[in-house]
């Protein structure tokens, strides 16, 4: 089931791109693999690990391995060596970096020398 949620609903060949709890029911109800109530399949995805948020974004590939690549990958996450560690490195990019120390910028930042400020009581 979690492999299933993992995937994009139209590389199975249904008509929609987004899972909702109802939809994998269904399709799990529909393909006689299980009867669950939604609850059921999020309780069982959370504990597959599969976080069920909205999607911002999707990303297809243009790689035509791709399909095999994701299912072997996702095996490896569903059935881990017991003997091994997984490892996930993140490819995002330079989009992911955020440049060192911007978050303690000011947004307007006093003009002159730093001697020049210091903090008054009113």
């Amino acid at each position: 089931m979690c492999q299933i949620a993992r995937c994009c609903p139209r590389d199975l060949g249904w008509p929609f791109s987004t899972w909702s709890l109802s939809k994998l029911a269904e399709v799990l109800r529909t393909n006689g693999i299980a009867e669950l109530s939604r609850e059921t399949v999020r309780q069982i995805l959370e504990a597959g690990g599969v976080s069920w948020r909205a999607t911002k974004t999707w990303k297809a590939s243009n790689d035509s391995d791709f399909q095999a690549k994701m299912a072997r990958v996702l095996d490896l996450y569903d059935h881990p060596p017991a003997d091994g560690r997984v490892i996930c490195v993140d490819e995002f990019g330079p989009l992911n970096l955020q440049r060192p120390g911007l978050r303690g910028r000011l947004q307007n930042p006093p003009t002159g020398l730093p001697s020049e400020h210091c903090l008054t009581r009113h």
